[in-house]
């Protein structure tokens, strides 16, 4: 198709009749009876019409049929329309005794054309298979009045009718795909928009989920080392000030840290500067140094050991550096005062890093998770985006003290 012709807005005109068929299959579904009895209504009126006007006369075979017969088959032909929606087959099979008698008796009254109303509904509302039933009930008033009466030929009396009712059903058969058609695509634009809320819902709780981690991280840190320098600072201040004053410049030094990482978190979030903002203005590698002073200045000895080059991608940087944060952070708030720690980092080919934090700590540290019970959780949500592993628990027996391992396979191309 032409994208032109594809893209192009309906014509006023077409535009027009689609809001009005819109509104009138609204209003028929909300008072559907209303629908019903206007249409049997319209049509019982004509019946009598011509029943009464005498224009029955002008199509019969014998013009002697009684006035109670006749009214009686005017009705029956007619007034069971009003249950053609719901139940199509069964007034057809009412309707064709009238029908049968109307052609034996020779009345040939035009309401007996209303049996194709019924087999439109039956193309309509009902499985297709019962067509042909509906066709035989619809030609043995034919056949009686051909072979009673004996006007025109078999193949024009029979195949005038048949095309009648091919046409009826044919008709239903079209307007029956058109409404499937059009409920599948509203089911489909139903289910899109689903499917979309449920992308949005998604994709919020996993910013969220983002935001928790990174703000408990930073935050988690950054206290458990100002509360390590100001106990630390608080001991050293009566016997050497200098020390005293060097703890309250490295609790300023880290809180400053903390505030702009924050800041720096916090103006993602600001919707009217997000094309401004950097999406990831998180640490790397290269602030693992400014992290490990900061633990040292906290009273934790901290040595490492690096194997290999430290060459990776920011979001692997990044969630080493947390781990590592993060299992800092524990051992500052559980190890005791007289733990110690060691890192060591092995990079491989193509961005594989294994990284392995161990501590000589003596404090109760039953699950290895911080208060909110985010530490753990967030260090195995963070590995698990790139498919690594991540083990956390006490160094084996006689060893004392905590061990984290953390092990990115190699980064697959896309």
């Amino acid at each position: 198709m032409d994208p032109v012709t594809e893209n192009r807005a309906p014509e006023p005109l077409t535009e027009y009749a689609q809001r009005l068929t819109h509104r009138v299959r609204a209003f028929d579904r909300r008072h559907p009876l209303l629908w019903d009895l206007h249409f049997t209504g319209f049509w019982v009126t004509a019946a009598l019409i011509d029943y009464a006007g005498g224009g029955w006369r002008n199509n019969a075979h014998h013009l002697d049929v009684p006035g109670w017969l006749l009214l009686t088959l005017s009705l029956g032909l007619s007034a069971p329309l009003l249950w053609r929606r719901t139940h199509p087959g069964t007034v057809l099979a009412a309707m064709a005794p009238f029908a049968l008698v109307n052609a034996w008796t020779g009345a040939a009254l035009q309401a007996a054309l209303l049996q194709l109303v019924l087999v439109y509904h039956l193309a309509l509302r009902r499985p297709l298979r019962n067509l042909w039933w509906a066709t035989a009930l619809v030609i043995a008033p034919v056949l009686v009045s051909a072979l009673r009466h004996g006007e025109g030929t078999w193949d024009q009396q029979i195949g005038s009718h048949l095309m009648s009712i091919t046409v009826a059903a044919l008709i239903g058969a079209t307007v029956r795909t058109r409404r499937d058609y059009t409920d599948a695509l509203e089911d489909r634009a139903r289910r899109l928009e689903t499917e979309r809320d449920q992308q949005a819902q998604l994709a919020a709780a996993a910013e969220r989920a983002r935001i928790a981690r990174e703000m408990h991280d930073i935050i988690g840190h950054n206290l458990s080392v100002i509360t390590g320098l100001a106990d630390g600072g608080r001991y050293a201040a009566a016997k050497s000030p200098e020390r005293a004053a060097q703890a309250l410049d490295a609790i300023a030094t880290t809180s400053r840290q903390a505030l702009t990482e924050l800041r720096r978190l916090l103006d993602v979030l600001r919707e009217e500067e997000r094309h401004q903002a950097d999406l990831t203005p998180q640490p790397g590698l290269t602030d693992l140094d400014r992290l490990l002073d900061g633990v040292r200045s906290a009273g934790l000895p901290v040595s490492t050991t690096t194997h290999g080059d430290p060459t990776l991608p920011p979001g692997r940087q990044l969630t080493v550096y947390r781990v590592i944060q993060e299992a800092l952070t524990n051992t500052l708030k559980h190890g005791g005062p007289h733990a110690t720690a060691e890192i060591e980092l092995s990079y491989e080919e193509k961005s594989a890093v294994t990284v392995t934090i161990t501590d000589t700590g003596h404090g109760s540290r039953p699950d290895g998770t911080s208060r909110d019970g985010r530490g753990l959780p967030g260090m195995r949500e963070r590995t698990a985006l790139y498919g690594g592993t991540l083990e956390a628990g006490p160094r084996p027996h006689p060893e004392q003290g905590w061990r984290v391992r953390l092990r990115l396979p190699e980064e697959n191309p896309q």
